[in-house]
């Protein structure tokens, strides 16, 4: 495809003069202005001219879920700036309600030459999607890395915060303040990150309130992972009467407060909610919300280090069936609980125990 100055000028921000100068390695153009010039190449498909691709950055990259979720852009942020510091260039790819799918974003980002990719939140989070696709691009000799999620049978490093411990932190917090009856709203029961949410809150609950799995059931409610989502699951269960509500994500937790209100309850004086990421501007919604940071910056790290370790061949590609090639492992981050003004003493005549059950 022959490039375009205006388009290549346009997209770098820069003069055609100066991209003239750079795709002609002319003298007199900063290395920051040149390195936007071969990234906006790359960005709108031209290939690089012949003389300046061995010294050039690759291209690495990155599938998210949709941006609405203010965790994922933060997450985005942090993976583009380690890559930069690399010296590489991300590619960011979002999949959207009827857009693409992972798989023909995949595809897209192979046919500009990626060096390597990371998906955040994909489909080796769903316990229903066939894992075949990732073994097959390990066939093709991609390095991979996968954020939020863990297939057992995927060969590739995987980057994860600890939801048990998450879920666990929360219930602590909230039997302290009195609460017995705590609720649980998150997403969709087929995904791995829900069904360690569950695990960590029924553990929790156990050794917290002496409840068993079974009594938990009608305390945990399932739905999107969006406001509209947090306040139906939310409402559903401050109709069961909870005085508590954890949920798996902080826009579930604004839904559950709108939900609160709703109802004629207030936050945090006769109804408790949790949160779970720390997304950017939580701290400022009313009341600030108290939640359960996931570590974005650990784990954005850590997946650009797995992965130019992929590149680098610290792990070669071995053939999908090969029986005794050893699995990559899963790190996994811990989370810190941030208390603000969404959770308060349990109303009165509604406290927990005293003293924990063990």
């Amino acid at each position: 495809m022959t490039a375009r100055l205006a388009d290549i000028a346009a997209q770098a921000g820069v003069s055609e003069a100066t991209v003239s100068r750079v795709l002609n390695e002319k003298p007199g153009v900063a290395a920051a202005t040149r390195a936007s010039v071969l990234a906006a190449l790359d960005v709108l498909g031209y290939e690089r001219p012949l003389r300046l691709r061995q010294r050039s950055a690759g291209l690495v990259g990155l599938i998210t879920p949709e941006l609405e979720n203010p965790i994922f852009p933060a997450l985005a942020q942090v993976i583009g700036q380690a890559l930069t510091r690399q010296g590489y260039t991300p590619v960011l790819a979002t999949q959207t309600a009827g857009g693409p799918t992972e798989d023909e974003l995949t595809e897209m980002l192979l046919d500009r030459g990626v060096a390597g990719l990371i998906v955040v939140s994909g489909l080796h989070a769903d316990t229903t999607a066939d894992p075949r696709r990732y073994a097959r691009l390990r066939a093709r000799g991609l390095p991979l890395v996968l954020v939020d999620g863990y297939a057992p049978a995927v060969r590739a490093p995987f980057i994860s915060p600890d939801d048990r411990a998450a879920m666990e932190l929360a219930i602590t917090h909230l039997a302290a303040l009195g609460h017995r009856r705590i609720g649980l709203a998150l997403g969709p029961r087929r995904f791995v990150p829900v069904q360690r949410k569950i695990e960590g809150f029924q553990r929790g609950m156990r050794q917290r309130l002496g409840l068993a799995a079974e009594e938990c059931a009608e305390l945990i409610e399932h739905s999107l992972y969006t406001l509209e989502g947090g306040r139906a699951a939310g409402g559903a269960l401050l109709d069961r009467g909870v005085t508590a509500v954890v949920c798996a994500s902080d826009m579930m937790a604004l839904g559950t407060v709108r939900a609160a209100r709703e109802r004629g309850l207030r936050v945090p004086q006769e109804v408790s909610v949790v949160g779970f990421d720390d997304s950017p501007l939580i701290a400022f919604t009313d009341p600030p919300l108290t939640t359960v940071r996931k570590p974005v910056r650990a784990m954005g790290q850590a997946a650009v280090r797995a992965l130019l370790e992929e590149i680098g061949g610290a792990h070669p590609t071995q053939p999908p069936d090969t029986a005794d090639t050893p699995l990559h492992s899963e790190f996994v981050f811990l989370p810190e609980l941030v208390v603000r003004g969404s959770t308060a003493p349990a109303p009165p005549g509604t406290h927990a125990p005293a003293e924990p059950l063990r």
